[in-house]
């Protein structure tokens, strides 16, 4: 970020959270917190997707809701299934800090689906309503909407949501998402609507 760069990690970050997986490049890193105050950071986990073998369609699903709120999206980070999640989140959170993270894939049962474990570790806070709301609406679609282990919550001034890897269930859970990110997002960075606030209380 131009504006106020970042010389040391958030406080959740392990210090060897890339030590066995190697660190994605971001590509561009040198944004403004004009642009990371709305700016999602796909990160999509899918060997497939991430070795070439298919072509990734969950990031332009979320790009698609993004620009429905005034969000924009940055490009994907691909990793492959696994550990490489912890080392991905990590260097989004120092190198941009973006206003929210979305991770599609990882969020399953089988033996690499480990989102979830990497993620919980980073979080300030958890948000258990977001994947709550995520999960009830997508079964009203498939009932194995329920099977998702995402989690949701906060790190600093991010806000991180674990998806699953089908853009069909990314498009459900971004219903959900475009109805709280904005006043979300407006919360963690303390940016007061005192009349929204007054009327949650």
């Amino acid at each position: 970020m131009t504006d106020t760069p970042h010389a040391t990690p958030p406080k959740k970050i392990p210090a060897d959270a890339t030590a066995e997986a190697e660190v994605p490049d971001l590509g561009e890193t040198d944004y403004s917190d004009d642009q990371t105050s709305r700016m999602i950071a796909p990160v999509i986990v899918s060997t497939r997707a991430a070795t070439g073998v298919t072509e990734d369609r969950s990031a332009p699903v979320i790009a698609e809701f993004a620009k429905k709120i005034g969000f924009f999206t940055r490009p994907p980070v691909l990793i492959p299934d696994g550990e490489g999640v912890l080392a991905a989140l990590s260097e989004l959170l120092v190198q941009i800090e973006p206003a929210v993270i979305i991770t599609s894939g990882g969020t399953g049962l089988t033996p690499d689906d480990l989102t979830p474990e990497f993620t919980k570790p980073l979080l300030d806070k958890e948000i258990p309503g977001i994947m709550e709301a995520v999960r009830a609406h997508g079964r009203t679609k498939n009932p194995l909407a329920s099977l998702s282990r995402g989690v949701a919550g906060v790190t600093g001034k991010t806000v991180i949501v674990n998806l699953p890897g089908s853009p069909k269930a990314v498009r459900e859970g971004m219903e959900v998402l475009v109805q709280v990110l904005p006043h979300l997002c407006d919360q963690v960075a303390d940016i007061r609507d005192h009349e929204a606030w007054d009327s949650e209380e």
